[in-house]
């Protein structure tokens, strides 16, 4: 090769990427995202199994790199002249993750501000959690290659959901038997940002399905 090809290559690579600029690639980049939700979830699950503050810290630095995964996925998104799956649902599947680790945060957070220690209910619901997030991130590293595993998964996600639902409703049940309406709207408050913590995953999973249909 000489001098007049070598300067020309770079040219001609500059333009071929220009007008056929390559795709992101979003599954590696959604499953990366599922798995920095499923590392909170974990240690949600061993804060209510210890009521450790310096986990409960570790969950608010984690919401932290959550967040950079998130700003990274989104500019991504922005920036992609195509996408391997539809737009939307890459937009909904990076929020609503995203949201699963803010409501983690949240919940640790206020019980620390409430003084409110975990009880049974509280473990039943995060370890509930952990399945659906689980699932998750098995859906979304198989979606590429094992769509319709991933369906499955997705399915397995919305039952977990469903079991967090079925706890919080006998925790309400069991907290307004007695008479102490403090404790009762300081747990109430700290079972209902599970609730929506499973609410956010069960939608993921419901964008997981989406998808799966779409490229099946």
């Amino acid at each position: 090769m000489d001098s007049n090809d070598a300067q020309q290559k770079p040219i001609f690579r500059r333009l071929f990427d220009r007008v056929f600029p390559k795709v992101p690639d979003f599954f590696r980049l959604l499953a990366e995202q599922a798995v920095q939700v499923n590392h909170t979830a974990g240690l949600l699950v061993e804060y209510m199994e210890t009521g450790d503050a310096a986990i409960g810290q570790q969950i608010r630095e984690d919401e932290h790199e959550a967040d950079r995964i998130k700003i990274r996925n989104l500019h991504t998104l922005n920036e992609a002249f195509s996408t391997p799956i539809d737009r939307e649902d890459i937009y909904r599947a990076i929020v609503d993750m995203d949201e699963v680790v803010n409501y983690c945060k949240t919940t640790v957070s206020e019980m620390s501000v409430l003084d409110v220690i975990p009880d049974k209910f509280d473990l039943e619901m995060a370890l509930h959690l952990k399945e659906g997030v689980d699932a998750l991130v098995s859906g979304f590293t198989r979606l590429a290659t094992q769509p319709e595993a991933a369906a499955v998964d997705a399915d397995t996600a919305r039952k977990a959901e469903r079991k967090v639902e079925k706890s919080y409703r006998r925790a309400i049940a069991a907290l307004f038997q007695g008479d102490d309406y403090i404790t009762m709207f300081k747990r109430r408050e700290i079972y209902r940002h599970l609730s929506n913590a499973a609410d956010r995953m069960a939608n993921c999973a419901n964008t997981l399905h989406d998808i799966v249909v779409k490229i099946t």
